[in-house]
């Protein structure tokens, strides 16, 4: 699918995300090349950098890794459920206690990122496979209709933000 989204298809929620992805052509391509700088980014990093907060309060590295991971499985997830038609309400989820419950920082940057590729492979093989028509299905997630399509641009753009703010406050 390289069309994206259109108003109707997802929340005002989204916009700040979806609006990031701004790449032309096929989602499943556009994640590949995305998928690539990220890899590099995080292979570049040393173990400390993993570790590393900007602020206080704020996720390490390694943290924000897993929580790239996690919204991969689960964002993946619901592009599955929707381009399949599946009209159940799939619930949202709290993305600081799934980061408090999983002990990335226990992990080496090297392990994460295994994980994060993993789970992105598998991500990656799911949109190159999802039917044309499947695209524009809508679902419901957390309480807010949203399609096959705009799902997938949300996980590319929420993938986007992170990076963003990886480069911005960690990497300065």
């Amino acid at each position: 699918m390289s069309q994206r989204p259109l108003r109707g298809e997802y929340d005002e929620n989204c916009e700040k995300y979806l609006k990031l992805v701004t790449e032309k052509g096929e989602l499943a391509d556009v994640l590949q090349e995305q998928s690539k700088a990220a890899f590099a980014l995080f292979e570049g990093l040393t173990e400390e950098q993993g570790n590393y907060q900007y602020a206080p309060e704020k996720w390490s590295v390694k943290q924000l890794l897993g929580h790239l991971t996690d919204s991969d499985r689960i964002f993946a997830y619901r592009v599955l459920r929707i381009s399949r038609g599946d009209q159940t309400p799939l619930p949202g989820y709290d993305e600081n206690d799934f980061v408090n419950a999983a002990g990335f920082d226990s992990y080496s940057l090297v392990e994460l990122l295994g994980q994060f590729k993993a789970s992105r492979q598998s991500t990656l093989s799911l949109l190159a496979a999802i039917p044309d028509e499947a695209w524009t299905r809508k679902g419901s997630s957390n309480g807010y209709p949203i399609s096959a399509r705009a799902q997938a641009c949300l996980l590319i753009g929420h993938e986007l933000h992170h990076l963003n703010v990886i480069k911005e406050r960690y990497l300065y």
